[in-house]
């Protein structure tokens, strides 16, 4: 079995293993990290020889960090980082590179049927139909868009939001609210099947499904990383959030994950802030008073037009993971349309949790 994980922030970590009467054997860690001692690293191999394969990372992240020599150094690794390459190993985890990926970028959508096409698409790749794919949005309209378990009144000043022109809708992800403007806003959805993020956690599912964005914007000279569990930020604030969706297929088969990060190119903080109550607590947890000192835009941060770091971004993919120009196809088109006059438009929806 065959296992690769890049460490968040770090390097790759490569196992090989056998899986004999419920345990480990014949364990080989390799990679492009840094690790002193050398016996260190056979020490990692030999405390993973003989583990069961029921055990979870963070069991096999312990044995590993027990069996570590004193004064051990490790760069661009971890014992987690091991432990998750095992858990790959063992679910047979996809990798990025197995896929032929699919680029869709498209005309401005309107906020319900951006909704409806995450849905349509990443149902598509769950039942086989559709390749994995990376879609980049374009806004028809300014909008807020709230988590799937979000409260409606909770989130949005209605009145405020309607004076500014702003649809609101609600999508079948978790998280937060998002404020979107067209010129100001990047968007995009990965719709990728399950075993590519089998034997990571929910929380590391997230920084792994972004980790080429992380590069694409170190590109472009800014230094991110990952906030758990699903912002990307800089030391000067936050740039984007994330939100996931996991899909099953009614045969019990593999599924899906839709992962869509939203990332701030400007920001008419004071218009935020008149739509969006944002309450104290929140803003506590976050370790910050102002709602508008949290988010610093890519606009100020690279000086770029946001066609060019939508397009430095998609670059960076295709450098990456390959990426094919595609497009909807008409029965996607058909359904989503259904979807956003059905549901995502409907009070019913948006209103499901008043």
């Amino acid at each position: 079995m065959h296992g690769e994980y890049k460490v968040p922030g770090g390097k790759l970590v490569v196992v090989d293993l056998d899986e004999d009467r419920g345990v480990l054997r014949n364990v080989r860690v390799a990679g492009d990290f840094f690790l002193e001692p050398d016996e260190a690293l056979l020490a990692v191999n030999r405390a993973l020889e003989g583990a069961p394969a029921s055990a979870d990372a963070e069991q096999l992240a312990g044995r590993i960090a027990a069996s570590l020599p004193l004064g051990t150094i490790m760069y661009g690794l971890t014992a987690e980082g091991v432990a998750v390459a095992v858990r790959r190993a063992l679910a047979q985890a996809t990798d990025w590179t197995d896929y032929n990926w699919q680029l869709i970028h498209e005309r401005p959508q309107s906020p319900a049927l951006h909704m409806a096409l995450d849905e349509v698409l990443t149902a598509e790749v769950a039942a086989g139909r559709r390749p994995p794919t990376l879609r980049v949005w374009e806004w028809g309209a300014p909008a807020v868009v709230i988590g799937s378990f979000q409260s409606l009144s909770n989130e949005v000043d209605s009145r405020a939001a309607q004076r500014h022109g702003m649809t609101v809708v609600r999508r079948i992800s978790g998280g937060g609210a998002m404020f979107v403007e067209p010129g100001n806003t990047i968007t995009y959805s990965l719709s990728v099947p399950a075993s590519l993020v089998s034997g990571l956690s929910f929380a590391d599912s997230y920084a792994y499904l972004d980790d080429w964005v992380l590069g694409a914007l170190d590109d472009m000279g800014i230094k991110a990383w990952y906030q758990p569990l699903n912002d990307i930020s800089t030391d000067v604030g936050k740039i984007a959030g994330a939100a996931q969706k996991r899909m099953v297929r009614p045969d019990g088969g593999e599924g899906a994950v839709l992962h869509h990060v939203t990332m701030s190119y400007d920001l008419d903080a004071d218009k935020m802030l008149e739509v969006l109550r944002i309450g104290r607590e929140k803003l506590s947890g976050k370790g910050t008073g102002s709602a508008a000192k949290r988010v610093d835009p890519l606009r100020r941060q690279t000086g770029l037009p946001r066609e060019v770091v939508i397009d430095r971004m998609i670059e960076s993919f295709r450098a990456r993971y390959g990426l094919t120009p595609g497009h909807i196809t008409r029965q996607e088109s058909e359904r989503a349309d259904e979807l956003a006059a059905s549901k995502f438009t409907s009070s019913e929806w948006t209103s499901r949790i008043p």
